[in-house]
């Protein structure tokens, strides 16, 4: 049926207005970045990059100052690798149990929990993880002090769960019935359906759930400062989680309010701004070509045989893994620590290189030997055998999560009910906030989410309709999608920069309501423009056909069809 011509015009100024919506992510991320390297790129000029990023000796206000930053960028890498080693498994296994395994009515309970979670703010963790985690790690371990990496990264772990399992549990949730009762016609037990259909269908939505999560703890201030002891030094040794550390974003929090502009450290801290953004498009540029890779792995050619395919897949993880380390090792022979026993490490580090290539080789000839395998399939990895464990696993991982919950929320009732009051609730503070009470943090509190949200929301949730109903995946929407996971990845300490820099600054709002509230709304536009697509993803394939053949157009289903259905997920 062909389209009159005033729909013709009206839908394509519909798909240009939510391309341009579609944009404001991409050009987000553009002008954070010129904003910060406006103001960063002299440090870089002055010290020189090599320095500034292996120099092991941050003291910016010292004499001579030093603006080494390797001890800082090593704090983040190291508490946000261990936060994802505790969180992803907990997260799925939360993830694919609330969406596969539990009754409707277990589910009603269990999501709503994992989703309280989220509404936690981060310096509530930050007071949990400062009163309760460190003196455990303290006394549990028997350390001198429990603010430490191993505090820093228990609590990211703790704060990236909820962002994890739920988005990863939308993924799980709109993969096609019929791919899981196929699955189960060809005589597959409910875990192989899991692992062999399920997960694999939600593949791209569960790696959108783990860059989000990263992303998290990449970008987290408040809650990581009051917990890791703030040292800007390098573990010793470097698997030493009991060792007190200094992030990034925690460098930001604690220098940059008294600062003197324009100084060198303050082009200094815009420069550490600038190194957290590399580091988030590295980890987003990461896990693409990761995902990429699995996909591969999952599908191997018919005629290659698995041991081959093993084989060859495991080769290629040791190259990826030894990578890193190679890379920090060339770093610390640079450094002045190891520069006077350079030559008797570089010895020692070649035979730990050689043995570990060896016993990797040695371990991948034996367990990809087709005796092994044959073995390995028959006995310990029977059908019943790997489901009953499996599902095991994926009960504790549920209840480590409620254990947390519940906890958390122990700590905060039993140390926070009571101190609430009708006159703490309706009056304003005084005597310099010792007496009093919270009403204009309330009323303010309100009013900036509430203005974020109506700048955040129509985009997010336009931007989402344009990648999911009007363009094919490409390379736009690749472009978009990595504007869209940048900016999710960015750390909201340096969103408070840019914040200062463009509106305050460069646009003269000063420092007001408005200001805030467009910052706010750009934090949280990603995770809206990510919800909003699965829930997108969720509506049949049907609902759309059927109203294409009854002769609407592409808004018209969208605007009547699409969305209604959609709006739970995007509500949540």
């Amino acid at each position: 049926m062909e389209v009159p011509g005033g729909k013709r015009i009206l839908e394509g100024l519909v798909e240009k207005s939510l391309f341009l919506c579609a944009m404001v992510a991409v050009l987000a991320v553009f002008f954070i970045i010129i904003f910060l390297l406006r103001d960063g790129y002299q440090i870089f000029q002055i010290e020189g990059i090599w320095n500034v990023l292996s120099g092991t000796d941050w003291n910016p206000t010292g004499e001579p100052a030093a603006f080494g930053m390797l001890p800082l960028i090593t704090g983040t890498i190291l508490v946000m690798v261990v936060a994802m080693i505790i969180s992803i498994p907990l997260s799925l296994g939360s993830a694919i149990y609330v969406a596969e395994i539990a009754s409707p009515r277990m589910k009603g309970l269990i999501k709503p929990a994992i989703e309280l979670l989220a509404g936690i703010p981060s310096v509530v963790y930050g007071f949990f993880g400062l009163i309760l985690l460190t003196d455990w790690i303290r006394v549990f371990f028997d350390q001198p002090s429990g603010s430490s990496w191993l505090a820093g990264s228990i609590l990211l772990a703790i704060m990236a769960l909820p962002t994890i399992t739920s988005v990863a549990e939308d993924a799980i949730s709109v993969v096609p019935r019929e791919f899981k009762e196929g699955s189960v016609a060809l005589g597959a037990n409910h875990w192989q359906t899991i692992r062999g259909v399920i997960i694999p269908g939600a593949l791209s939505g569960i790696t959108a759930a783990i860059i989000l999560g990263i992303g998290r703890a990449i970008g987290e201030t408040m809650a990581v400062l009051m917990v890791t002891g703030n040292a800007a030094i390098i573990p010793e040794p470097l698997y030493n989680v009991f060792s007190p550390i200094r992030t990034l974003t925690g460098t930001l929090g604690i220098e940059m309010g008294e600062v003197a502009f324009g100084s060198s450290h303050y082009h200094a801290l815009f420069g550490v701004a600038v190194v957290l953004l590399f580091i988030t498009l590295t980890v987003n540029l990461g896990a693409r070509l990761v995902i990429n890779r699995i996909r591969k792995i999952q599908a191997p050619s018919p005629r290659t045989p698995a041991s081959a395919v093993i084989r060859e897949n495991l080769q290629k993880v040791c190259r990826i893994a030894l990578t890193p380390f190679l890379i920090a090792y060339s770093l610390m022979v640079r450094s002045s620590v190891f520069r006077r026993s350079g030559y008797l490490l570089l010895r020692w580090m070649g035979y730990v290189y050689y043995t570990f290539l060896a016993g990797i080789a040695f371990i991948i000839k034996a367990f990809t030997s087709p005796f092994f395998l044959h073995q390995a399939r028959r006995r310990l990895f029977h059908p019943r055998m790997a489901q009953k464990l499996m599902f095991s696993l994926i009960i504790v991982s549920v209840l480590c999560v409620i254990f947390i919950l519940g906890l958390v929320m122990y700590e905060i009732l039993i140390n926070g009910v009571g101190a609430l009051s009708w006159d703490f609730l309706t009056q304003s503070p005084r005597d310099l906030g010792r007496s009093g009470g919270i009403f204009p943090a309330i009323i303010g509190t309100i009013y900036l989410v509430g203005g974020a949200l109506l700048f955040a929301l129509p985009l997010g949730i336009a931007s989402a309709i344009y990648l999911i109903e009007y363009t094919r995946e490409g390379r736009m929407t690749d472009f978009i999608r990595a504007g869209v996971d940048l900016l999710n990845g960015t750390p909201s300490i340096v969103f408070g920069l840019f914040g200062f820099a463009f509106l305050v600054l460069f646009l003269k709002f000063g420092v007001s309501l408005i200001a805030g509230q467009i910052t706010l709304s750009l934090m949280v536009l990603p995770t809206i423009i990510r919800t909003t697509e699965e829930s997108l993803r969720s509506v049949p394939r049907s609902f759309r056909e059927g109203s294409f053949a009854l002769g609407a157009t592409k808004w018209q289903t969208t605007w009547r069809v699409v969305l209604p259905p959609a709006m739970p997920g995007i509500l949540t």
